[in-house]
């Protein structure tokens, strides 16, 4: 078993990464119902939440069968990080989780996201501050390090443990490789390695299979891998690593029916969160993930991204299961 503070997980969790623009709650509803074991929000701009800005403000909403769920911000002010605390509090996640690894250069600009690799006392005081302000856990998600010649991630993920912070999850990029390259976990087993360090430590980067998980379980000894790319059009791939871990087989290719169901159920969660024109508009990118490798499928994709409509999107699923009936794809 693994303990996030108190909450109780299984043993080698899989957690759902905050990704910008594709972890709303019906994404997340859909991950968890597939076995995601604790799921994230996007990422929320301090900034933005005290000044109740909209775009961040709608991405509190959590709901009750998400647990747990944490919520994550990020920024480089101390106080509008408290003040963002304090605001993040009262949707009563179960988590509040930092960013210290987003690499886009709007956020680091500023010296946040992966920009405060460059400053890791700062990094120390904002957590410890934060963890002063909040009962509840708080988590860090981070990288490497700012770039190859700078990674101290053994001594920064120990300094986060000592200011209070209760789970630390690493990507195996640096900021400067952004998401090129091939991810490495061997620093990330340092980390977990370290006999200093007590707290959950996981993986993040490059999990794409689940040998890929099963191998950052068991060769590098991690407590948990944060899914990211992986799970984007495939909210199954959870279930997929799980079924891979208890029985040593992959489970069978998903059929068109559940690519479907998900696809639908999507669009019905993302209307009822924010409205008809909203959900169909923010769900369209959805589609060609749900829909990828699918031969001969080009003119219904492009009615589902076209369509300002909820029933043409639906009546296009309805054609979809018509033509392609229960087949499976690999």
């Amino acid at each position: 078993m693994v303990k996030i503070d108190s909450i109780e997980l299984p043993d080698f969790p899989l957690l759902l990464a905050p990704m910008e623009d594709v972890s709303d709650p019906p994404f997340r509803a859909l991950c968890k119902e597939q076995g995601a074991d604790v799921v994230y929000t996007e990422f929320i701009s301090s900034e933005g939440l005290i000044r109740n800005a909209a775009k961040s403000t709608i991405k509190l909403d959590i709901y009750e069968k998400e647990r747990p769920v944490g919520i994550q911000i990020f920024g480089a002010n101390l106080d509008s990080m408290l003040e963002a605390v304090d605001i993040v509090e009262q949707s009563n996640p179960d988590i509040i989780d930092i960013n210290f690894g987003c690499p886009v250069k709007k956020v680091v600009s500023k010296g946040a996201g992966a920009g405060i690799l460059k400053d890791v006392c700062l990094m120390e005081s904002l957590t410890g501050e934060i963890v002063k302000r909040t009962k509840l856990p708080v988590t860090v998600k981070t990288r490497l390090g700012w770039d190859h010649e700078s990674i101290k991630i053994v001594e920064v993920a120990e300094r986060l443990q000592d200011v209070g912070c209760k789970a630390i999850s690493i990507h195996g990029r640096t900021r400067a490789q952004m998401y090129k390259g091939i991810a490495n976990w061997e620093p990330i087993a340092d980390v977990k390695n370290n006999p200093r360090m007590h707290i959950p430590v996981f993986g993040n980067g490059d999990v794409n299979s689940p040998e890929k998980a099963a191998l950052m379980r068991d060769r590098y000894g991690l407590d948990g891998a944060m899914i990211g790319r992986a799970s984007i059009g495939n909210p199954w791939f959870f279930k997929q690593v799980k079924h891979f871990f208890k029985t040593g087989e992959h489970l069978a290719p998903i059929s068109m029916a559940e690519r479907v169901d998900a696809a639908r159920r999507h669009l019905s969660m993302a209307i009822e969160w924010k409205g008809e024109k909203l959900g169909v508009f923010e769900t369209r990118r959805h589609y060609t993930n749900y829909f990828r490798g699918i031969p001969h499928f080009k003119e219904y994709r492009l009615k589902m991204v076209t369509s300002d409509d909820a029933k043409d999107v639906f009546d296009t699923f309805n054609e979809v299961l018509e033509k392609f009936g229960d087949h499976q794809f690999a």
